[in-house]
């Protein structure tokens, strides 16, 4: 029986540990949380769950979901308020025992929708006196109105599943939300720093084509306004047809989540994409940081504007810029007798009159211009001949 390396096994054992997990089933186990589950389907969250690679969820039992269905939230609201019960970090049962000076502000998936303002999107974690652990929105005037119960599955440090008591109250999800593809993109990006190159989007009308983008999945990648401002000389020398396609190139017509670009490296195809004209980006990660690379820059990834299937926008730290645009032919290299050969002046005097014989073969010698001899033959064949002249 062949025997496979100890280190090769070792590999085999930490990828089927860190295989992905299904919240969906996870949650199927537990019959009390069956309304929870329903909605993280329903919703798209359950998705959002299972491609990150780091998560907590902060579960409710079916009389919790209960009390919030009866308000008549539309699914969009509902999906908000979820939303803020996914953490984008791991806190096991014994983690929240252990929270550094006793409390703990958690970013949730409600936060990277872009529709949380301020610290709305963050959920207040507090380890109290005899063991409580208290929970609550950030938005919620400090009011901690949920409680750990238990825990109900971990994957360190994968995914928690944990069991809160209530479903947390936060006005700012609980607010009327628009469907995703009702999203005021251009708002989006100006209400989080990326102004400038929104309004190039609709001065130029390549908002539109973005937009139209969106139901079918978009990614986008924003220019903060300092990068915009940096760049507006090189922006102003392009054409008005150059403009759109560079703004076109800064979107990708598939939705991508932070994870996605994480687990899915390569040349993406751009919505300036147009048959032979490429116009691709290239993702590359180092780590944690994701980069986008053309022939001509190499920008990274600085923040999430909003990422809510189907639709993603990410701030980066420079302008992507195009090889059509920006990166021209090179200069093709001097040919070796080119790069090697002397002054114009001396080479006058070695080379004299060009050859003209059909393949341009160098002759032996040849005169120059003081009407002497320069020898170019082989300097043992002149020895040779001068020695065979003596001899006879």
């Amino acid at each position: 029986m062949r025997q496979f390396p100890a280190a090769l096994l070792f590999f085999l054992c930490l990828i089927s540990a860190t295989s992905g997990h299904n919240i969906t089933k996870i949650l199927a186990q537990f019959h009390e949380f069956s309304k929870f589950n329903d909605y993280l389907s329903r919703t798209h969250l359950a998705s959002e769950i299972n491609r990150r690679t780091t998560i907590t969820v902060l579960a409710v039992d079916n009389a919790a979901m209960d009390d919030i269905l009866a308000k008549n939230y539309g699914i969009y609201e509902i999906k908000n308020i979820l939303s803020l019960h996914i953490l984008l970090d791991y806190f096991g049962a014994k983690k929240l025992h252990q929270i550094t000076n006793g409390t703990a502000l958690a970013a949730t998936l409600y936060q990277t929708t872009g529709s949380a303002p301020g610290t709305s999107g963050f959920v207040n974690i507090t380890d109290e006196k005899g063991g409580k652990v208290s929970i609550g929105a950030d938005d919620n005037g400090g009011v901690l109105d949920a409680s750990y119960v238990k825990s109900v599955k971990e994957l360190p440090y994968n995914i928690s599943v944990l069991q809160v008591s209530k479903i947390l109250n936060s006005p700012s999800a609980e607010a009327p939300a628009p469907a995703p593809t009702e999203q005021n993109l251009t708002a989006v990006m100006t209400k989080k720093g990326c102004k400038l190159f929104a309004d190039q989007l609709t001065a130029t009308g390549a908002e539109k084509t973005f937009v139209d983008a969106v139901s079918g999945g978009l990614t986008a990648f924003c220019p903060t306004d300092d990068i915009w401002t940096k760049f507006v000389p090189k922006y102003k020398n392009l054409s008005a047809d150059h403009k759109v396609s560079l703004l076109l190139f800064h979107g990708v017509p598939i939705y991508q989540s932070m994870q996605g670009l994480k687990s899915n490296n390569g040349p993406m195809n751009t919505l300036a994409t147009d048959g032979a004209a490429s116009y691709s980006v290239t993702v590359q990660n180092d780590g944690e940081q994701v980069t986008l690379k053309t022939k001509a820059v190499t920008a990274k990834i600085t923040g999430t504007i909003i990422d809510e299937d189907p639709l993603a926008v990410f701030s980066i730290d420079k302008v992507l810029q195009p090889k059509e645009l920006f990166a021209g032919a090179p200069a093709p290299a001097p040919a070796p007798e080119e790069a090697d050969s002397p002054s114009p002046s001396s080479a006058k005097v070695a080379a004299g009159p060009a050859s003209d014989s059909p393949d341009d073969a160098p002759a032996d010698d040849s005169a120059n211009d003081n009407g002497s001899v320069t020898i170019r033959g082989g300097l043992l064949g002149f020895v040779i001949t001068v020695l065979l002249v003596v001899v006879v």
